[in-house]
């Protein structure tokens, strides 16, 4: 039977085809390069934004070379929600504004500006780029407060509104907007330049339409989205039909507190086509971890993407991938539950779900569970001068990878959910804010055990110097839901922020806390987790390990607790190390006898034997699979009873 792909037949030539094609991405690329010299605000100067040329029907036609994930699988539809909203009352000169994460959208901070572009009166494209604006308003700043129930705590909700009319800026519409924020000279500021940059991408436009002419330009719009679904349908068919499900967690629902929230990924490929089902999901909770339609939408088309780097990036991907999402969810929250922290949250444990589908189809490109994004904020007036002002640290880290197939995972990289996001400068944050950084460096022994090692983590620290009224917020999770590893490899480490750690006063804050207030002189400290390990820790070659162990990726007591291998240091100074080959055989077989006993150990006695001292935190993950309070150091027997059971499904089986 012949198919729909087998009938194509392209209308340009091969050669006008693919210099119109990478045309489209330099163009986008070239509104990202006027965005990065111009923007006001260092969250967005550090890349937390994405640009997208989209067709007269808001399908995107391309995206840049450093976008972000979330965004880019995203921006289609809010070109779709203001042409929705405006269809016959678009001219020449209008520019629109929206960040509505009920309309297609993220969360509130991620503020799309969209620029129609007309060609002899007719609408043929949309320009768009999305920036992070480090404050919306709402009760917190930085706009991240894990007690809103609802966005009317988070900051402004922006449904597409027209910010130029004609050519001509709406200031008052602008001020409305800004006032109700913080910095509010940075919004603005970030907003022209995001205008600017839109602008650009215009005039990219026109200039290749000038060039090959509007027909021909066009044609290469439809053709470049019907190149990716051509490409895409041809390496789903290659693969085996078949159903296939994973979980994963948010810790935990903070009205409820003991037990994980299970977000359930069913994956079904058939023919040529995939097909995503999230119903098995938790309902929506009440913080802002949850997401709405849109970011859920976009981590499938992102989880399905990192396994298919080859495939370009636009519309024509998204008619192969089939999603759905059940309402009232927490993958899919309606309006006006509160959604801000959605990125730390549900967005990529989708993600992380869709790895372990995909690993398993496609085990020569398998990847374990990576770090989980997370944000630190402190917001206050800064004292530095005689004139305060107000300022916005605010800060994301690297974290670990997880293992992949013959290798280890990434060190110190940006998170699954962007990985087009620079790690900011200290010296820059520390010009800009009165914190200044104390420690960033390579956590040892954060990386998850296996075959393959995760990627190890970060450990951060800072101190505040001159602030006044200020408070500090967190966005992260998986304090409970730790980062798992897969094929019988082991969890990496907890995320969780301390205050003042080196004092008696030291507090553990957790993964999410807000509205914390903080004073001159002030520290915290947070580590970011290491990637899941891949494969059984005790078929990882010794001298690998002992390699780790010199880069002080791992210490010498968790080579043995985790890899069973035996280290004697002669001079670490020197890189002199032993192994120890019969110690390491009495100790791989004695775990291999026990391991599996040691999951099933009583958790009560457990607890004990934590409080006590005589197991650490990381026995506690990675040796007995229990879930700890660290705040109020109390056993959770929920989140611990399914957390045993997601490692009897991704470790016990692979062991032998």
């Amino acid at each position: 039977m012949t198919t729909k792909l087998e009938l194509f037949q392209s209308k340009l030539d091969p050669v006008t085809f693919e210099v119109l094609r990478n045309a489209f991405v330099n163009l986008v690329d070239q509104m990202s390069e006027q965005v990065l010299r111009t923007c006001y605000s260092f969250v967005i100067y550090n890349r937390d934004f994405s640009s997208a040329l989209c067709d007269s029907g808001g399908n995107t036609i391309a995206q840049g070379t450093q976008d972000i994930s979330v965004h880019v699988g995203t921006l289609h539809l809010t070109a779709k929600a203001v042409i929705e909203d405006f269809e016959g009352d678009i001219h020449p000169g209008d520019v629109f504004l929206v960040n509505d994460p009920y309309r297609g959208g993220t969360h509130f901070s991620d503020t799309r500006v969209v620029r129609p572009v007309f060609h002899r009166g007719e609408i043929i494209a949309y320009m768009q780029v999305n920036g992070h604006w480090a404050d919306m308003g709402g009760s917190t700043p930085g706009s991240f407060d894990i007690k809103a129930k609802n966005h009317y705590g988070e900051g402004m909700r922006i449904p597409p509104v027209r910010i130029y009319s004609k050519g001509v800026f709406l200031k008052d519409v602008a001020n409305l907007l800004v006032s109700n924020m913080r910095v509010p000279q940075e919004r603005l500021g970030d907003l022209r330049s995001q205008v600017e940059a839109t602008k650009v991408g215009e005039r990219q436009l026109l200039e290749l339409i000038h060039k090959y002419g509007v027909e021909t330009v066009l044609i290469a719009f439809d053709e470049v989205q019907d190149y990716v679904e051509r490409v895409t349908r041809a390496n789903v068919k290659n693969l085996p039909d078949g159903t296939w499900e994973a979980t994963d967690f948010i810790d935990m629902d903070p009205e409820v507190g003991d037990g994980l929230i299970p977000i359930h990924v069913k994956m079904t490929i058939k023919d040529d086509e995939i097909f995503y089902d999230l119903s098995g999901s938790h309902s929506y909770i009440g913080c802002f971890l949850n997401s709405g339609y849109g970011a859920s939408l976009s981590a499938t088309y992102a989880g399905t993407k990192t396994f298919f780097p080859e495939i370009p990036l636009n519309s024509g991907f998204y008619r192969v991938v089939h999603v759905e999402l059940p309402e009232d969810s927490v993958v899919n929250a309606p309006c006006p539950v509160a959604v801000t922290g959605f990125c730390s949250g549900a967005y990529e444990k989708i993600m992380n779900a869709c790895f372990e589908l995909w690993s398993t189809i496609l085990p020569e490109r398998a990847l374990a569970c990576s770090f989980n994004l997370e944000y630190l904020l402190v917001g206050g007036w800064d004292t530095r001068k005689k004139e305060q002002e107000y300022f916005m640290w605010y800060d994301w880290m690297a974290g670990g990878h997880g293992g992949r197939n013959n290798r280890d995972g990434a060190n110190a990289l940006s998170p699954v959910f962007g990985v087009g996001l620079s790690i900011q400068s200290c010296e820059g944050q520390e010009r800009l804010s009165p914190v200044v950084t104390t420690k960033h460096e390579i956590m040892m022994d954060s990386g998850g055990p296996g075959e393959y090692r995760g990627g190890c983590g970060i450990e951060k620290g800072g101190v505040l110097t001159a602030v006044t009224d200020t408070v500090m917020s967190y966005c992260c999770d998986r304090s409970r839901s730790i980062t798992w590893g897969l094929f019988g490899g082991l969890p990496s480490s907890p995320h969780g922020a301390w205050l003042n750690p080196e004092k008696e006063n030291k507090e553990y804050l957790g993964a999410i806390f807000s509205n914390v207030k903080v004073n001159s002189g002030d520290s915290f400290l947070r580590p970011s987790a290491g990637g899941g390990g891949l494969g059984d820790p005790l078929k990882r070659d010794p001298n690998a390990v002992i390699e780790d162990v010199i880069d002080e990726y791992v210490s010498i007591e968790r080579a043995k607790k985790d890899y069973g291998v035996v280290i004697t240091e002669i001079d670490r100074d020197l890189d002199l190390f032993e192994l120890d080959e019969k110690g390491t055989r009495i100790a791989r077989e004695h775990i291999r006898a026990n391991r599996k006993a040691w999951l099933q150990e009583d958790i009560e006695k457990v607890a004990k034997l934590y409080l006590s001292g005589e197991v650490d935190q990381l026995d506690l993950i990675r040796k007995y699979g229990v879930v700890f309070d660290y705040e109020k150091n109390e056993i959770l027997p929920k989140s611990t009873e399914q957390y045993r059971e997601m490692l009897h499904e991704r470790m016990v089986p692979h062991w032998s």
